[in-house]
């Protein structure tokens, strides 16, 4: 019974939502929407998953690119000043890793290191099934595109039928096969990202200001 559901839990796969939120400020002209504000984000979608329905976790998952501040020298310290203000929201972030691994240029075949993020689809997976074998949600909302979680989903719906799996799609990233997989699903508008933007500058309970980065 969907209208029973009360708690409700986000799943936040990091840069799916990243390049999204990107992606729909260079749709809007180049409005900066990285800011985000995911709790507010997340509540403005409690609705389509029961008119009863409430936060009850957010967890954020992603990776730092150290390995990219050999061109970007800041792209960490943005990074973790976004990280700083979400967990001072209540978000929980959970970080992974870039693992580097050797590959070959396919058009001109010279060596090169390509590196990828590890870890963060299983994490999702554990936290998915850790928060309904605790029963501290009554629905888990996964917000990202990316099919490597439709197994996850499957097997969440089949231990635990009286629960809720949603999908979340970032701006640009519908897909069916997950949507196919879970009780819900819904896509997130590109306006919305820009309409749930954290204040600029941020002020941390500590008393921490943190600016909005440039060109964010």
């Amino acid at each position: 019974d969907f209208f029973a559901v009360s708690r409700t839990a986000f799943l936040i796969d990091g840069f799916n939502l990243y390049y999204s939120a990107r992606e729909a400020g260079k749709a809007a002209g180049g409005r900066g929407t990285k800011w985000l504000d995911v709790v507010s984000l997340c509540q403005s979608y409690l609705y389509l998953v029961s008119p009863t329905a409430i936060l009850a976790e957010v967890h954020y998952f992603s990776a730092l690119a150290t390995h990219r501040e050999a061109w970007d020298p800041h792209v960490t310290e943005r990074h973790r000043a976004w990280i700083a203000c979400l967990s001072d929201t209540g978000v929980q972030v959970e970080l992974a890793r870039f693992k580097g691994r050797a590959a070959e240029c396919g058009q001109c075949g010279r060596r090169l290191t390509r590196f990828e993020e590890k870890e963060t689809d299983v994490a999702i997976a554990c936290r998915l099934l850790d928060i309904f074998v605790a029963d501290r949600a009554d629905a888990v909302v996964l917000l990202t595109g990316d099919k490597d979680l439709a197994p996850a989903a499957r097997m969440a719906r089949r231990l635990f039928p009286e629960k809720i799996v949603a999908f979340a799609f970032p701006y640009g990233r519908k897909n069916g096969e997950l949507a196919r997989t879970a009780d819900i699903a819904f896509t997130i508008g590109g306006a919305q990202y820009a309409k749930h933007q954290l204040p600029d500058p941020c002020v941390l309970k500590n008393g921490r200001v943190i600016p909005k980065p440039a060109a964010w």
